[in-house]
């Protein structure tokens, strides 16, 4: 069956689906597997899918969409699963804004009923010049190779988060902007969550050299999968590009479903972790984060996010926590000073204004 999309989404890039495909009807039911879909609503909340570019695409009943089969254990989103059996006709949903699809299991109610999709086949590959048998095509294998072993790296930064929107890509692109303004080069990448590019492209808007993320690895989330030796893989591969610095968000919260815990016990990964940057939702989440780390051998550099977007908030975590609380919008400079010095990176023509006032 040939057919032409309407819409590719950003979580097929590893296969490189072009406009006009050949559809299959027999399904690999596995994540990363790439099919294309007919969207069956119109909706007013979550209806779009990001494209290959980062452009966020509003979607249309009658729109045929490609993405890829997927996990989800999203709190403030949709959590799903890729079911056993996948076969044309079957109804689906639409879990993330970067296309990952499968059977949803539970709702927010913040943002309403997923979209339904109705699957017409699995997108076909023809990778050998000639061959008229297609195979079906997957994300997996992509760019990014998974790795037994981390290589030497750069200083590294983790930010990790009380929960979703907490706030670390807003701490990571601040990081990075301020870096960047005192000369370094910075590179980035995301290593646990559900594939979408938005995040890491907005560390490249902030000044960010090169950015990477577990999809690139062929996840379509890291819900399930080799999710520390994935981390790993990304980690090396923006090494290897050897900025000055590497700023590394972990997706979800401390206590999600997806991976994160794993990531940050890994004797290695540990290792490697220069500073550490905690947002949090609120200053119980702040204490609790902090605690979660220790228990883990790390310890929080800087506490960031909405708990502290005030003094109140700011006040209330400095009295149960040992760490520089530092909100990332109204004050990136302490929180890049904090996490520079931390890491051995605050010398003289690097340190803020401020920094370099309190040192004369």
């Amino acid at each position: 069956m040939r057919i032409r999309l309407d819409k590719i989404a950003s979580c097929t890039a590893n296969a490189r689906v072009q406009r006009r495909v050949v559809l299959g009807p027999d399904i690999p039911a596995r994540p990363g597997t790439v099919i294309a879909v007919r969207v069956l609503d119109e909706k007013r909340t979550y209806n779009q899918v990001e494209d290959l570019h980062g452009r966020l695409m509003t979607v249309h009943r009658g729109d045929v969409v490609a993405g890829v089969l997927g996990k989800r254990e999203a709190l403030r989103g949709y959590a799903g699963e890729v079911p056993e059996s996948v076969r044309p006709g079957d109804i689906l949903h639409l879990l993330n804004l970067g296309g990952v699809i499968g059977r949803c299991t539970s709702v927010s109610p913040q943002v309403g009923p997923p979209c339904r999709v109705e699957v017409l086949g699995v997108v076909l590959a023809f990778p050998e010049l000639g061959r008229r048998v297609g195979a079906p095509a997957s994300i997996d294998p992509g760019p990014v190779k998974p790795a037994a072993t981390l290589d030497p790296l750069p200083p590294m930064v983790l930010l990790v988060g009380s929960c979703m929107h907490a706030g670390k890509t807003a701490a990571a692109c601040a990081l990075v902007r301020e870096a960047t303004d005192r000369g370094l080069t910075v590179g980035v990448a995301k290593v646990t969550g559900v594939a979408l590019r938005r995040d890491v492209l907005e560390m490249l808007d902030h000044g960010a050299t090169f950015a990477t993320t577990f999809a690139d690895a062929g996840l379509p989330s890291t819900c399930e999968g080799e999710v520390v030796p994935v981390a790993r893989g990304c980690m090396n591969h923006v090494a290897k590009q050897r900025p000055d610095l590497m700023v590394v968000e972990l997706g979800d919260g401390l206590m999600g479903r997806y991976g994160v815990r794993d990531i940050l016990n890994d004797p290695q990964i540990r290792a490697a972790t220069g500073a550490v940057i905690l947002s949090a939702t609120d200053p119980v989440a702040a204490w609790g984060g902090d605690l979660l780390l220790r228990e883990i051998g790390l310890q929080s550099t800087v506490i960031t996010g909405p708990a502290t977007d005030n003094d109140s908030g700011r006040c209330a975590i400095l009295d149960r926590v040992e760490a520089v609380v530092a909100n990332a919008r109204t004050q990136p400079s302490l929180l890049a000073d904090a996490v520079l010095a931390k890491v051995g990176l605050l010398r003289r023509g690097l340190a803020s204004p401020a920094a370099l006032e309190a040192q004369a």
